[in-house]
C-alpha cells in the first residue's frame, strides 16, 4: 500500500494553503509530517483524506487515482487532537460505528472491536459512554476505531496534543506497535521535533505549505538540507548567526573566532550562516572542539533534568540547553561553550554547504 501525491495543491479563496507537493508514503513505518503551527500539516492531511478538494495535481492510492473520491470511498481512518467520539454511543458502538456503516456482519464486528479494545486496554470500558472516560481513554477509543476499521491509511493529526505528559509518553511509545504489520500507511502530524525522533520512520519537514525535505527521520535530523529545515527540526530553536570565512578561520561579528577544517575549510571566502543546536551550547566545557562564548542571560528555564538559558551575544539571541541545574542570573554575563564539531554551515541562499 502506498499514497502518492503528484504536484498536489490546495487553494482556499485565492490563498494557497498547500503548494505543489510530490511525495510517496509507504507502509511499514510511521510517516511523520513535522512543522510549526500553520506550516500546512493539517491541510495536507485533509487533502489526502479527501476532506478538502485538490486545486490541482493528483493523489494515488496503490496507483489508483482517488483525487475525486469521497473520504468514505478512500477507506481511511482519521484521528484528531480533539477527542472525536459520539457522546450518545458506548465505547463499543463508537469503535464499531464505521464497521456498521460498511455493512459488516455482527460477528466480525464483535471480533474486530474486541481485538482493538484489547490492544488499547479498553475492554473494561466497552459499555461506558465517552463522558465517563478520561481524556486519554477517549483518545484510545478514537485510535481503536481507526484500528478496527483496518483502513488503507490512517492519519493522526497531532493526536496526543491535548493529553497530559504521562499519557502522551505512554501512547507515544505504543503507537508504532499498534500499527505494526497492519499494511496501513500511517501519517502522523506533529509540531514537536522530539516526537518525530521518538516515532522514527520517515519525516517530511513542512514549512509554508510545502514539504521541504523528506527521508529517514534520523538522517534528516543529522543532515538538514536547508537552514529552514534545521529550524523546523530543532526545539528549542536552533542557534543561527552570520559568520565571515577568511582562509581557515570563521568569525562572528562579536569577534569570536574558531578554526575550520574538512569540507567547510575548502569553501570560498565570504559570508555564511553557522547553526548549532542548543544542546551543543553548554555552560560547561565538554569537548575539545569548543569555542568560548560570552552573553548576557535574558531568560532561564528548568524543565525536568535540563536547564535552558536564552542569552544575548552581540545582535543575536542564543539558547543553551544542558543537563543539570545551573546558577544563571538574569541580566548577568555568563560563559558558554559551543561545540563547533556539531555546527552546520549554510550558504546565503540557505542551502547546506557543510
Amino acid at each position: 500500500m502506498s499514497i502518492e501525491l503528484i504536484d498536489a495543491t490546495k487553494v482556499v479563496r485565492g490563498i494557497t494553503h498547500v503548494k505543489p507537493t510530490s511525495l510517496v508514503l509507504h507502509t511499514g513505518h510511521f510517516n511523520v509530517l513535522l512543522g510549526q503551527t500553520g506550516a500546512g500539516k493539517t491541510s495536507l492531511i485533509k487533502l489526502m483524506a479527501g476532506l478538502d478538494p485538490l486545486a490541482s495535481g493528483k493523489i494515488l492510492m496503490d496507483g489508483q487515482d482517488v483525487s475525486k473520491l469521497s473520504t468514505q470511498k478512500r477507506n481511511i481512518g482519521l484521528v484528531h487532537q480533539f477527542f472525536v467520539n459520539y457522546p450518545h454511543m458506548t465505547v463499543y458502538d463508537n469503535i464499531a460505528s464505521p464497521l456498521k456503516v460498511a455493512g459488516m456482519a455482527k460477528s466480525e464486528i464483535a471480533g474486530r472491536v474486541e481485538e482493538a479494545a484489547d490492544i488499547l486496554q479498553l475492554r473494561p470500558m466497552l459499555h461506558r459512554r465517552p463522558q465517563e472516560l478520561s481524556g486519554g481513554q477517549q483518545q484510545r477509543c478514537a485510535l481503536a476505531r481507526a484500528i478496527a476499521k483496518e483502513s488503507r491509511a490512517v492519519f493522526l493529526d497531532e493526536p496526543l496534543a491535548n493529553l497530559d505528559y504521562k499519557l502522551r509518553e505512554e501512547l507515544r511509545e505504543q503507537l508504532p506497535e499498534l500499527f505494526a504489520g497492519r499494511g496501513t500507511v500511517v501519517v502522523y502530524a506533529t509540531s514537536e521535533p522530539e516526537e518525530a525522533l521518538l516515532l522514527g520512520g520517515k519525516t517530511g519537514l513542512m514549512d509554508d505549505g510545502v514539504v521541504t525535505q523528506f527521508g529517514p527521520t534520523a538522517e534528516i535530523y543529522r543532515k538538514p538540507a536547508t537552514l529552514t529545515a534545521a529550524r523546523v527540526f530543532s526545539d528549542p530553536p536552533i542557534n543561527a548567526a552570520q559568520i565571515t570565512k577568511t582562509g581557515n578561520t570563521a568569525s562572528l561579528d562579536t569577534g569570536v573566532k574558531w578554526p575550520l577544517s574538512g569540507p567547510v575549510a575548502d569553501l570560498a571566502d565570504g559570508t555564511y550562516t553557522v547553526a548549532v543546536r542548543p544542546h551543543h551550547v553548554t555552560p560547561f566545557s565538554a569537548s575539545p572542539n569548543e569555542v568560548e562564548l560570552n552573553g548576557v542571560v535574558q531568560v532561564t528555564e528548568l524543565s525536568g533534568s535540563e536547564s535552558s538559558a536564552h542569552f544575548q551575544m552581540g545582535n543575536e539571541g542564543w539558547v543553551s540547553l544542558a543537563h543539570g541545574v545551573h546558577p544563571y542570573q538574569v541580566g548577568e554575563e555568563h560563559r558558554f561553550f559551543m561545540d563547533i564539531s556539531k555546527a552546520f554551515y549554510f550558504a546565503p541562499d540557505g542551502s547546506l554547504v557543510a
